[in-house]
């Protein structure tokens, strides 16, 4: 026998050993849900997998896990629950729930030799929740009840609610939650000052009268850029940086939370907190989308965390915008971008990127003042359906006059499983099947504050 015929023989041999060996390696040592697994999904993933939550199957429990082992498996294996987009190359996140390898493995293995229960007694206490929420809130404040009218699929609704603190309160922790998830597309809650209160709200009540604006429309309730308006979908080539002529592309302001897609709580790192003066009001924007044969009653709610440290830093963020921007029809891969420089000093905390159906990609980058240029955060694979916050673990500085570039792509082909329409030339418009091109950057004044822990109050 020659040694080529030799060689794939030995091959397969020494194949055939190898799984052979991770087969009872798998088997040296049990694994079972009770001991191994249940540990790994309530760190990990019962957050959103537990009974009335927004994963689609509650992970609490052997029998409610067991049908989906092999579901599990696979989805872990390749790396991708749970649901996690950002970069791993580019920042450290503290909220970063991907699993690591060994976890991976335990799960592989469990599901391999049988996906077994195991003996009760391993079994550690499961995570307490309060109903509906990712955090436990010390106070939650509530709109009215609203009625979401049968078939109207698109309206922003702004409702002010007051807070009735008497002094000043520091926010660690802040999550929106949505009444009626079936007509909540997405939420707002913006802090107004008591005193611009009043116009804060007759400017939402002619928010949709743009008779005369020569950029945009409306239809209803929801603004629409209007199709003749000029097209820049380079914003950093313009002055405005994206924004409309005129109009700068960034802007300031107060939200302790946001409710979209797959969007969890806001949880700031110990030392940073948002502030809510006394005597402010909560202005929830809500865009309803009811696509149902029935009328829905609605009541969205904003739950707030006191801070139970002292507070280093407040913290408040910056939106920016491309405006302007036309994506072709049929274009797999269009490029957009927006500029906006900094005013101020600030520490970076966190990122947001926004698009909808057609969003493919957004990186963005800071080029210094002294010139060098740095990624900042980079999500390769955007979802509409998952749009998380991602914390930094490690805060740094931003000088002022660092000019924040974004540039995202957008798939609008009919090879982008969740495109409303191929064949349709987008513009920036607030409905699902028309698009938004936004970054948020979360930030904290680097000047020390002295604020002590808030004191709870009662809940409303």
């Amino acid at each position: 026998m020659t040694l080529r015929r030799i060689a794939p023989n030995l091959l397969t041999t020494l194949l055939f050993c190898v799984t052979l060996r991770a087969g009872r390696d798998d088997l040296a040592k049990e694994i079972t849900y009770n001991k191994d697994v249940a540990p790994i999904l309530y760190k990990n993933c019962v957050l959103c997998h537990r009974p009335n939550d927004i994963a689609p199957m509650s992970l609490m429990s052997y029998k409610e896990a067991r049908p989906w082992a092999t579901s599990i498996r696979e989805h872990v294996v390749k790396r991708e629950k749970p649901p996690w987009h950002a970069d791993p190359k580019v920042g450290e996140f503290s909220n970063d729930p991907r699993l690591s390898d060994a976890e991976i493995e335990t799960i592989r293995a469990w599901v391999n030799t049988g996906a077994k229960e195991g003996d009760t007694k391993d079994l550690p206490p499961a995570p307490v929740f309060q109903e509906g929420w990712h955090i436990k809130p010390d106070l939650i404040l509530s709109i009215p009840e609203y009625v979401a009218s049968a078939g109207n699929q698109d309206a922003y609704e702004f409702f002010f609610v007051p807070t009735n603190f008497t002094e000043d309160k520091w926010i660690q922790a802040a999550e929106v939650l949505p009444g009626d998830r079936r007509v909540v597309h997405h939420a707002d809650a913006i802090v107004v000052n008591g005193e611009k209160a009043s116009e804060a709200r007759e400017k939402t009540a002619k928010r949709f009268d743009l008779t005369g604006d020569p950029y945009q429309y409306s239809t209803g309730k929801v603004r629409h850029v209007k199709p003749d308006a000029p097209i820049v979908d380079d914003g950093c080539s313009m002055p405005e940086g994206g924004g409309f002529p005129g109009r700068s592309s960034g802007s300031e302001k107060i939200e302790p939370a946001i409710y979209l897609p797959g969007h969890l709580a806001e949880t700031r790192p110990s030392g940073y907190a948002i502030r809510i003066p006394a005597g402010s009001y909560v202005m929830f924007a809500v865009h309803y989308n009811n696509r149902l044969g029935e009328d829905v009653r609605d009541r969205t709610s904003l739950g707030l965390v006191f801070a139970k440290e002292p507070v280093k830093h407040e913290m408040a963020e910056y939106d920016v915008e491309n405006m302007l921007f036309q994506i072709p029809s049929n274009d797999a891969n269009h490029r957009v971008t927006s500029c906006y420089t900094i005013p101020k000093d600030g520490i970076a905390v966190a990122y947001t990127a926004h698009m909808h159906y057609r969003g493919k990609s957004m990186k963005t980058e800071a080029i210094y003042p002294d010139g060098r240029r740095e990624v900042l955060f980079n999500v390769p694979h955007y979802d509409f359906r998952w749009q998380e916050t991602y914390f930094l673990k490690h805060q740094f500085l931003l000088p002022k006059g660092t000019k924040l570039v974004t540039t995202a792509y957008f798939d609008n082909s009919i090879n982008n499983p969740l495109n409303p329409d191929p064949s349709k030339t987008i513009r920036f418009g607030e409905p699902s099947n028309e698009e938004m091109m936004s970054f948020w950057l979360h930030f904290a004044d680097p000047r020390l504050v002295d604020a002590q822990p808030a004191t709870a109050e009662a809940k409303h």
